[in-house]
């Protein structure tokens, strides 16, 4: 870990307020964890355990009821191109192609026509679509999309890459290829990567270290350091990959039954929920 954090969550808590009544809702509470310059964090938790308001909070789209997010020692305080976000949802604008999708946050960066081009060519390249830049997002593959989502993201070079679940709607051969290719895409650029997942093969695949959170509201239960031998030649099905799958499988499992008994206890209507 360096000094200091690239990116800091200091006892952050998110409560919205419930209609009619005095109480709130709390989606996420005292969340602390620590992002050194260039770390892959996996983020993993039961569904509603907050991990989509913890990436808006991230974002800058909301702000905490209390604690503090810090990026390079700055508390976030709104969106910004200092962070790039990848959704479940690919996000593209269906009337720019490829290439100018990508362009797209270089505009508001102010460059010029001519580097605007060279560095959607330089992402495209990255992600391994140097011949698709001229498509639009209804001729491109689900993974072909989510490529440009991600090159998009990289090339108004942000400091940190928040990812949600981006790879949550694509079939299983398509997601572990596209994992593959994250992987190597942070080890060319060097970015500081959040990433946010419910599944835990992924989580233990893709990260450094995985925060294990806890059903609503989320809490992290535990860090685990992913210490495995990423030389093998089939990495999920290593001795080290199992036991790491277990683990986190085990500190999971109560908060997925927790979850699932919060839903069936829950009221039958949650609109008086203002946002969750």
């Amino acid at each position: 870990m360096t000094e200091h954090p690239k990116l800091s969550l200091q006892h952050v808590t998110k409560q919205f307020p419930i209609r009619g009544e005095d109480t709130a809702f709390t989606a996420i509470e005292d969340i602390t964890i620590d992002l050194a310059a260039g770390e892959f964090l996996v983020l993993v938790g039961p569904s509603g355990c907050g991990k989509s308001t913890l990436l808006d909070l991230l974002g800058g789209l909301t702000e905490p009821t209390s604690g503090a997010i810090l990026l390079d020692g700055k508390p976030v305080t709104g969106p910004g191109l200092d962070r790039g976000i990848v959704f479940q949802q690919y996000a593209l604008l269906p009337w720019r192609t490829a290439r100018k999708n990508i362009e797209f946050g270089l505009e508001a960066k102010g460059l010029g026509k001519a580097e605007r081009r060279d560095l959607a060519e330089h992402y495209l390249d990255l992600v391994g679509l140097r011949s698709f830049g001229d498509r639009y997002p209804h001729e491109l593959s689900g993974g072909m999309k989510q490529r440009v989502a991600i090159a998009r993201s990289l090339a108004f070079d942000p400091e940190v890459l928040l990812m949600d679940e981006p790879f949550a709607a694509l079939d299983a051969q398509t997601r572990e290829s596209l994992q593959d290719e994250l992987l190597r895409i942070w080890e060319t650029t060097g970015k500081t990567i959040l990433f946010i997942t419910h599944g835990i093969d992924e989580a233990i695949y893709l990260g450094q270290r995985v925060a294990v959170l806890t059903s609503r509201p989320g809490r992290i239960k535990n860090i685990v350091d992913v210490d495995i031998d990423r030389s093998a030649e089939d990495i999920r099905s290593s001795a080290g990959f199992r036991s790491l799958r277990h683990h986190i499988w085990t500190l999971l499992h109560h908060e997925v039954e927790r979850a699932r008994t919060q839903e069936l206890t829950a009221p039958a209507d949650d609109s008086e929920v203002v946002h969750v």
